[in-house]
C-alpha cells in the first residue's frame, strides 16, 4: 500500500519536465490536491471522492485552475494504473480536464497605438514588437540583440525568459519545437526598434533587447505597476499585455493569412497545431508583415490628421 502523497511526489520527481511545469504541478498538488487526497491510500480513492473533490474546488477556485488540477490528478492516477497499483482510474468526469477560458476581446489598432504612446518611451518598442510579431512576454523579455535582424526585417525566437513564483529569473527554450521560429517584422516599426536599440537595449551582441529602467532583466512583476497606469490612461482597466499578441494575430488574419500561417507565426505549441500549421512559407510571412505595416501606416495617418485638425481648431 502506498499513499497518494508519496506516489504523487515521486511521480513529479521522475518526470523530465521544464521548471515552470514542475512549479505548476507542485503548486497544484500543494494547494488543491494534497489537502484532500494526500493521506489517502491510492487504492482507496474512488470515483465519488473525485467528484466531491472537484465540486468543492470549483466553489473555492477558478474553473481553469480546477481543470488543471483535475488533469494532473488524472495523469498521476493513469500512471498508478499502469504500475498496477490501482485497478481503475477514478478520474472519469467527462470534460473536467478542459478549461473554460473565455475569449479575450480584440483591442482595436487605434487603442494599440494609444498604449504605445502611453507607456514610458523605453517600452514603446516592446508594445509594437509584441503586437506586430505576436511574441509572448517571455519571448520579448528574453530576446537578444543577435536575434533581432532589422536589416532582414525578422526576429528569431530561440528562447524565453522565465520568472518563477519566487521571483527567480532564468533563460529557457521555447515550450515546443513550434515555438522556435522566424517572424517577419513590419518595416513601419523598424525605426522605433532602431531608436530603442540605440537608447535602451543592453549593450553587446548578446545583450537583452528589453531591460528594466535600472538595467536589470525585464520582470513581469515589476512591469505590472507600469501596465496598471497604462490601463487607466487608455481607459481599458481589463487590458492584459497578452491582448496585444491577440490583436496582432487578429490583424494578421484580416490580411487573408491562412490558419496554418497564423499558427506558425504565433509559435502555437499544441500537437494539432504543430502538425497542421508548421509548413507556412517565409515568403508568405513577409507578406503578412507588410500588410500589418500598411494597416499601421493608415492608422497613423488618420491620427495625424485628427491631431492637425484639433490644433487648427484651437488656433481659431
Amino acid at each position: 500500500m502506498i499513499s497518494f502523497e508519496v506516489y504523487a511526489t515521486q511521480w513529479i520527481d521522475d518526470r523530465v519536465i521544464k521548471r515552470t511545469t514542475e512549479g505548476l504541478y507542485r503548486s497544484l498538488l500543494k494547494n488543491h490536491i494534497m489537502p484532500t487526497f494526500g493521506s489517502r491510500q491510492l487504492a482507496d480513492i474512488k470515483d465519488a471522492d473525485v467528484r466531491r473533490w472537484r465540486k468543492e474546488r470549483l466553489n473555492a477556485a477558478g474553473q481553469s485552475t480546477v481543470a488543471k488540477a483535475y488533469q494532473l490528478l488524472k495523469a498521476i492516477m493513469n500512471t498508478a494504473l499502469a504500475d498496477e497499483l490501482i485497478r481503475r482510474n477514478p478520474c472519469q468526469i467527462k470534460g473536467a480536464s478542459v478549461a473554460d477560458t473565455p475569449e479575450r476581446p480584440v483591442v482595436p489598432l487605434a487603442k494599440v497605438l494609444e498604449v504605445a504612446d502611453a507607456v514610458p518611451e523605453r517600452f514603446r518598442a516592446l508594445v509594437l514588437l509584441g503586437t506586430f510579431t505576436s511574441l509572448r512576454w517571455g519571448e520579448l523579455a528574453g530576446l537578444r540583440r543577435t536575434n533581432l535582424d532589422l536589416e532582414a526585417g525578422v526576429v528569431r525566437v530561440v528562447g524565453t525568459l522565465v520568472e518563477l513564483n519566487g521571483g527567480k529569473l532564468f533563460d529557457d527554450t521555447p515550450k515546443s519545437r513550434a515555438g522556435r521560429r522566424v517572424v517577419a517584422i513590419p518595416s513601419e516599426i523598424v525605426p522605433d526598434l532602431r531608436t530603442h536599440l540605440a537608447r535602451y537595449a543592453e549593450p553587446g551582441e548578446w545583450g537583452h533587447v528589453f531591460i528594466g529602467p535600472k538595467g536589470g532583466l525585464l520582470r513581469r512583476s515589476a512591469f505590472r505597476r507600469i501596465w496598471n497606469k497604462v490601463q487607466a490612461d487608455v481607459g481599458l482597466p481589463d487590458l492584459h499585455f497578452h491582448d496585444l499578441r491577440h490583436a496582432g494575430n487578429t490583424l494578421a488574419a484580416a490580411t487573408g493569412a491562412s490558419l496554418r500561417e497564423l499558427m506558425t507565426r504565433m509559435g502555437h505549441s499544441s500537437t494539432r497545431a504543430a502538425l497542421i500549421y508548421q509548413h507556412a512559407t517565409q515568403e508568405r510571412d513577409q507578406a503578412i508583415a507588410q500588410a500589418l505595416g500598411k494597416a499601421l501606416k493608415t492608422e497613423q495617418k488618420k491620427r495625424s490628421g485628427t491631431q492637425r485638425a484639433r490644433k487648427i481648431k484651437k488656433t481659431k
